[in-house]
């Protein structure tokens, strides 16, 4: 771009920001350490942080960001182009299946479950599913995942190959093909330990057998658990993700990476326009819908045998407001809830986010001190990006939204009708795609 810059960065980051800068062509870029970590500290303590040596350099932070800024370049940081990586063996064995499970295991091409051995019998068998040419290219070697350090492409076969180790059928390749195509697999590296979940909408729901009802969100279906099982072995074959310290950089990890959360929508029981007809999908399309964040948590009408009916718009504004800096909030719903909403007055989804929208709210101050604002949001604001920008000149005790807006709190309906309980995904929508250009 001809704009001089020097990234900066956390020393808990300085081996993935070497190796992300060696990978991308600038094996001798300029880069400045700051102390660790910077979530959760005041604007005093981050403000001391670059007055303060840089803990790699033992340089003072300011002074080293403008040398580097100020210094002509040497003949090798003028150098550029992209570092190969090599894709290792196309096949493995023969062996024994123990010593295929290890290989597998040893080479972090798992998740450290056994996994059924990808045979070329096996592969042939999956790529049944689609009418797609194996060799066909679903990503360039232009995207990346998260935080990741190499940015690789991918094919049908690649996939299908993932989804065998996965368990799934060959009926399930179109689901896993384009949850694929979206470009960002699973195992985002955030500090913040994300998690996906997964929306499918659409006839496929009855055909794979998927489970909208009694469990929904757990194992009872072989689809379900296959396919959000899929996600995430084809994040760590097909992206480079999920290696520790690397690509990921999860504080603490999360359970849902394991199988993620597979959510088959029950449009059937469910009062309200299906989640993929909002996206602008027709209703007999087949559509999966990605979901990111942290967590997933409950919540539950019950006050009592003697009490009013519960009022579910106020909990569920309740909980919205313990999202993570307001990103975002997937509220999954029992149908018993979903109908008990509707007799409240909410005959569409949208009036209901609509609700939630203008009913979260918080103070600047507030805002100012959440989670994200010091090193995220900030900057932003200073950048002149709205609302940030004008949120940063108001008073502390105004009131502002939480969210952004009415479209970033988004329901789905699932469950078994046997107690009306709810849960709230903090998790943001991404993307939807099609899964029947995938068949």
């Amino acid at each position: 771009m001809g704009v001089p810059a020097v990234p900066m960065c956390t020393v808990a980051y300085k081996e993935l920001s070497y190796l992300t800068a060696a990978r991308d062509g600038m094996p001798h870029l300029r880069e400045v350490f700051t102390p660790h970590p910077v979530g959760g500290k005041t604007p005093d303590e981050l403000a001391a942080y670059i007055i303060n040596p840089d803990p790699v350099s033992g340089t003072q932070i300011m002074k080293e960001i403008v040398a580097d800024l100020t210094t002509p370049l040497s003949p090798d940081e003028t150098k550029t182009g992209m570092q190969a990586v090599a894709a290792g063996p196309a096949t493995y064995g023969p062996d024994t299946a123990d010593n295929l499970q290890d290989i597998f295991m040893n080479n972090g091409m798992t998740d450290y479950m056994p996994v059924i051995i990808p045979t070329e019998e096996k592969v042939e068998a999956m790529l049944k599913g689609t009418s797609h040419s194996p060799d066909e290219v679903l990503r360039t070697a232009k995207q990346g995942v998260g935080y990741t350090s190499a940015r690789w492409g991918y094919t049908v076969r690649q996939v299908a190959v993932n989804a065998v180790m996965a368990g799934c059928k060959p009926e399930y390749l179109p689901v896993v093909l384009a949850m694929a195509s979206v470009g960002s697999l699973g195992l985002f590296g955030s500090t913040t330990s994300s998690g996906s979940a997964i929306i499918i909408n659409g006839p496929i729901r009855d055909k794979l057998n998927m489970n909208y009802g009694l469990g929904a969100l757990s194992p009872f279906a072989h689809s379900n658990a296959t396919i959000g099982r899929a996600w995430t072995l084809m994040g760590k074959n097909l992206s480079n993700a999920g290696i520790p310290g690397d690509t990921y950089q999860g504080s603490q990890g999360n359970q849902l990476d394991y199988n993620n959360c597979i959510i088959a929508e029950d449009e059937k029981n469910s009062p309200w326009t299906p989640l993929h007809v909002q996206m602008g999908f027709k209703a007999e399309e087949n559509v999966v819908s990605i979901f990111g964040g942290p967590d997933i948590r409950q919540g539950h009408g019950a006050k009592g045998a003697a009490a009013e009916p519960a009022m579910f718009d106020q909990q569920i504004s309740f909980m919205c407001q313990s999202t993570v800096g307001g990103s975002g909030a997937l509220g999954i719903l029992d149908p018993l809830v979903a109908k008990r909403l509707v007799e409240q007055g909410y005959d569409t989804k949208e009036k209901l986010s609509e609700y939630v929208y203008k009913n979260t709210q918080r103070t600047v101050k507030d805002f100012k001190e959440s989670f994200l604002a010091p090193f995220h949001l900030y900057p932003l604001g200073l950048a002149g990006r709205e609302p940030y920008a004008t949120w940063y000149k108001m008073p502390d005790d105004a009131m502002i939204p939480f969210y952004l807006s009415a479209k970033q709190v988004n329901f789905v309906v699932c469950g078994g009708q046997a107690n009306a309980f709810f849960q709230l995904a903090n998790m943001n929508h991404s993307r939807s795609e099609s899964i029947d250009k995938w068949a």
